[in-house]
């Protein structure tokens, strides 16, 4: 099938943001007693970020507030933005499709988040929507982001290719009826810690 339409998830699909994302989450949790293992730092990839607080919160039984705990990483990571590079393998074909085929941003991240990341590697502009944890309610594994997608560039869902770098984006893309791409085939980011 030849898509008619583009969506890319941008932390570690178009930007290799996710070893800065998880050395942000230590920096935040370790003042707390909190840890977050690498692999499952993974697993969780896809979910927003308040998700993941809310998530860590209530297995230490803290009182603490998702959204503030989710304000603090975000800072830190912001803080480290410089260090993310673009992932080019990925860039390439978002590159080649660019004014040809529309073309969405679907990130479980927040909206300044997302487009200070897209800012720093230079894509801002070459897509037709941003959809953020901001704009729905439901989040992958659910297809609700891709689906509100797909209606912004007006692409029917079966007609549109997602690339993707985590099982649970995967799994909503392929639950919106959407061909799937895992960018993990091309590229690998690096470890933060040995395994």
């Amino acid at each position: 099938m030849e898509p008619r339409g583009l969506i890319f998830d941008l932390d570690g699909t178009l930007a290799d943001t996710m070893p800065v994302h998880y050395e942000s989450w230590i920096d935040t949790l370790v003042p707390l007693g909190l840890t977050l293992d690498e692999d499952r730092f993974y697993a969780l990839g896809g979910k927003p970020t308040v998700v993941v607080a809310q998530l860590l919160i209530d297995e230490a039984g803290l009182k603490h507030d998702a959204m503030e705990l989710t304000l603090i990483k975000e800072a830190r990571y912001l803080e480290r933005l410089a260090e993310v590079p673009p992932i080019e393998p990925i860039l390439k074909v978002a590159r080649a499709a660019r004014g040809k085929v529309p073309m969405a941003v679907a990130t479980g991240a927040l909206r300044d988040v997302a487009e200070r990341t897209m800012d720093l590697i230079g894509i801002r502009d070459w897509f037709d929507a941003l959809v953020t944890s901001n704009d729905v309610t439901r989040h992958k594994p659910d297809p609700e982001i891709f689906l509100e997608s797909a209606r912004r560039i007006g692409v029917e869902p079966r007609y549109c290719r997602v690339y993707e770098d985590a099982d649970l984006g995967l799994e909503a893309a392929r639950r919106a009826g959407m061909d799937a791409v895992d960018v993990r085939t091309v590229y690998r980011p690096r470890r933060v810690t040995a395994g």
